[in-house]
C-alpha cells in the first residue's frame, strides 16, 4: 500500500468514527484505541487550543542529558525535520527545528516550549499518545485526532531512568506527512539510548550507592532483597516474588523509620494481600542531606509461609472500611464498643472519610436515614424523624449539625423524648451544634491523610466497584496517593481513582493517568508519614491559636524557638501568620 492510499484509508476510518460508526478496516489497533481515549477524554477534533503551564521545575537531569543530544540532532537534521523533548506528562520543553517553514507550522499548532500535548488535552499526537504505549509510536498524517495536525508525521518514544526505568520524558521527531522517511524511527531510537546513557552518568549519587549496595549484598544472600529510598527501588527475584507492585510503596512508609534511626532496626512488615513478613532494615551510605536510602532484608516467618493478618482487619468486598493503620483499627473498635453499649451514637468526622458506612456497624439491619440538611426541603420532616422514633431499629440522623435553626428545637425535643428506635448521627467534628450533646457515645473517624498506608487497602475496593476487571494500581502510583493531602478524604479518593482508570483504558493505573492537579501536588509534597503528621499538628495548632506563635508552642509543649525551626524545616510560612 503506497503512502497515498493508506493515507486515504484512515480518512476514511476517522471520517466514519467521528460520524458515530465504528472505524473502518485498516486503521491500526492501537491508532483505534487512542481515539477511543480521546473520545472519552472530550476532545473535539475540529479545536486548536492547547494548554500552556510556564517551564517551571523541570526534570533538571532529563534537560542536562537531553541538551547536548538535541544540540547534536539539530545540527544534522535536514529536509525539514524537527525534534522535540516532553516531560513526563507530555509538556514541551524544547524544540529543535530546520527550516523556517517548518518552525512556522509548528508555531502555528502551539507545538512550542511549555505547551502541553497530552493525549487528553490534543487528542492523538507523536507526544501524548508515547505515554500511553509501551514501545515507538508513529502518528502519521490523518492518524493525528485533530484535524490541525493532521499534516504531520511524528514519531516518540519514552525516555526512562536507567536505574529504575521510570518514565521522566517523552522524545518525538516530527516533520511534514509529505517528507515521511523510514529512518526517523532508528534516528529517534538512537537519540533515546544516547539521552538514557547521560541520564545513567548524571543520575544521583544516592541512586548509584543503592545499586552498589543491593548487587554487594544480593550476592552474598538468598534472602529477598530490596534497596529503596522515596523515588525508585530495586529487587532481586526472591523480593519480587514477595512483593506486588502495592506494596513497594507500602515497604519505604515501613523502612523509611530506618532513616531516623541512622542504623538498623528489625520487625512485622505488614502488606497487600493481608501478608505479613519479618523484615530488617538499616540505611545505606551517607551523603549531604542524610543516609541514600535503605537496604531491606525480608524473610517469611518461621513456619515457612507468610502469615495473615487477623480477619477483622481485612478488606471484605463491598466493605468500605479497609485499613491497616492503627488509627483505623482504633476507631472500628471504638464504632464495635458503641454498638454493645446500646446507646445513642455520634459519629463525627470530616466530610468524606465514611461516617454513614461507618453507622452501618451500629444497629441492627432494621434502619432508616434521614438527612438534616434537607430537612427545609422535604415536606414534614420533622413529622418523618417523629413517626421513625416510635418504631423499633435505628434511625441514622445524617448531617445533623446542618440541621436549619427554625427546627433546632423541635429536633432537640424529639431527641430528649421518649422513643422506640436507637438514634445514631453523623455530624463535622469541628462543629458546635448543641444537638449533638444528646449523644453520649461518640467515635471520630480519622482523616484519610493520617493513615496514608491505608489507600493500599482502600484502592482495590473502590476499584473493583467499576464494571469489568478492576485495574491494578502500580507502585508509583499508589505512592503518590500516599503522599496526598485528600482533603476530600475517601470521597476525593474515589473520584480520582475513577477518572485514572477512565484515562487507563482497562491497563494499569500509573502517575500519568492521575488528573493533572494531583499530579502536581504529588510533586510539590515528599515529606515521609511522619513529618506529615508533624506538620499537620503544628498547623493545627498555630490554626487554633490564630497564629500566636507561642500559644502554639505551649499548646505543643515545645520552645517558641523549637517551634520556629520546625517551621522553617517543613516549609510552613511564617508570614502566613504574621
Amino acid at each position: 500500500m503506497t503512502l497515498d492510499e493508506r493515507e486515504r484509508t484512515v480518512q476514511v476510518a476517522r471520517e466514519d468514527f467521528l460520524s458515530g460508526e465504528r472505524a473502518s478496516a485498516g486503521l491500526r489497533p492501537e491508532i483505534a484505541s487512542s481515539w477511543r481515549r480521546c473520545r472519552l477524554s472530550g476532545v473535539e477534533a475540529d479545536a486548536d487550543s492547547v494548554p500552556y503551564e510556564p517551564l517551571l521545575g523541570a526534570n533538571r537531569m532529563l534537560t542536562t542529558a537531553a541538551t547536548p543530544v538535541l544540540d547534536w540532532l539539530a545540527d544534522q537534521l535536514t529536509g525539514g525535520t524537527a525534534v522535540i523533548l516532553a516531560d513526563a506528562d507530555a509538556r514541551i520543553l524544547d524544540r529543535r527545528a530546520e527550516g523556517q517553514t517548518l518552525s512556522r507550522h509548528l508555531d502555528r499548532v502551539l507545538c512550542a516550549p511549555g505547551f502541553n500535548f497530552g493525549e487528553e488535552h490534543i487528542g492523538t499526537n507523536g507526544i501524548g499518545s508515547v505515554l500511553e504505549s509501551p514501545g515507538p509510536v508513529m502518528i502519521a498524517g490523518a492518524e493525528h485526532y485533530r484535524d490541525n495536525l493532521q499534516g504531520f508525521t511524528c514519531v516518540g518514544t519514552a525516555l526512562r531512568h536507567p536505574v529504575h526505568r521510570r518514565l521522566v520524558g517523552v522524545l518525538d521527531v516530527c516533520c511534514r506527512y509529505d517528507d515521511t522517511n523510514g529512518l526517523m524511527t532508528p534516528l529517534l531510537l538512537s537519540a533515546s539510548r544516547e539521552i538514557e546513557s547521560r541520564m545513567y552518568a548524571e543520575s544521583s549519587l544516592r541512586e548509584r550507592m543503592l545499586l552498589e549496595e543491593f548487587l554487594k549484598v544480593s550476592r552474598r544472600t538468598s534472602a529477598a532483597v530490596v534497596t529503596l529510598n522515596q523515588d525508585f527501588i530495586i529487587t532481586n527475584t526472591a523480593a519480587a516474588s514477595l512483593l506486588d507492585p502495592a506494596d513497594h510503596a507500602l515497604l519505604w512508609e515501613w523502612a523509611s523509620g530506618s532513616m531516623t534511626r541512622r542504623g538498623e532496626f528489625a520487625g512485622e512488615v505488614r502488606l497487600s494481600r493481608d501478608v505479613v513478613l519479618h523484615g530488617r532494615a538499616r540505611t545505606v551510605g551517607e551523603v549531604r542531606g542524610g543516609p541514600a536510602g535503605v537496604l531491606v532484608e525480608l524473610r517469611r516467618p518461621a513456619s515457612g509461609s507468610p502469615h495473615r493478618r487477623p480477619a477483622a482487619s481485612r478488606p471484605r468486598e463491598g466493605d468500605l472500611l479497609p485499613g491497616r493503620s492503627a488509627a483505623w483499627r482504633r476507631a472500628l473498635a471504638e464504632l464495635a464498643a458503641a454498638d454493645r453499649s446500646g446507646l445513642g451514637v455520634l459519629v463525627t468526622g470530616e466530610a468524606g472519610v465514611g461516617k454513614l458506612r461507618a453507622t452501618e456497624r451500629i444497629g441492627g439491619p432494621d434502619r432508616t436515614v434521614l438527612d438534616a440538611a434537607l430537612a427545609l426541603v422535604e415536606p414534614g420532616w420533622p413529622d418523618q424523624v417523629r413517626r421513625r422514633l416510635a418504631l423499633p431499629g435505628t434511625l441514622v440522623l445524617r448531617h445533623l449539625d446542618r440541621t436549619p435553626e427554625p427546627l433546632a428545637a423541635a429536633v432537640a425535643a424529639l431527641l430528649d423524648g421518649p422513643r422506640a428506635a436507637r438514634v445514631v448521627a453523623t455530624a463535622d467534628g469541628s462543629s458546635g451544634s448543641r444537638l449533638l450533646d444528646h449523644f453520649p457515645a461518640r467515635v471520630e473517624m480519622p482523616p484519610l491523610r493520617h493513615r496514608p498506608e491505608d489507600i493500599a487497602d482502600i484502592a482495590p475496593v473502590l476499584l473493583a466497584q467499576g464494571d469489568g476487571q478492576a485495574p491494578r494500581l502500580q507502585a508509583q502510583a499508589l505512592q503518590a496517593l500516599m503522599a496526598l493531602q485528600w482533603r476530600g478524604n475517601v470521597r476525593e479518593l474515589a473520584a480520582v481513582l475513577g477518572s485514572a482508570r477512565l484515562r487507563a483504558m482497562g491497563g494499569d493505573i500509573t502517575v500519568a493517568h492521575l488528573p493533572a492537579e494531583h499530579r502536581r501536588a504529588v510533586a510539590e509534597r515528599s515529606l515521609p508519614q511522619l513529618k506529615r503528621t508533624e506538620r499537620e499538628a503544628i498547623l493545627g495548632a498555630l490554626t487554633d491559636t490564630d497564629g500566636n506563635k507561642l500559644a502554639a508552642a505551649e499548646r505543643l509543649g515545645i520552645a517558641r524557638s523549637t517551634l520556629y525551626r520546625k517551621m522553617r524545616a517543613l516549609g510552613i510560612d511564617d508570614k502566613r501568620w504574621a
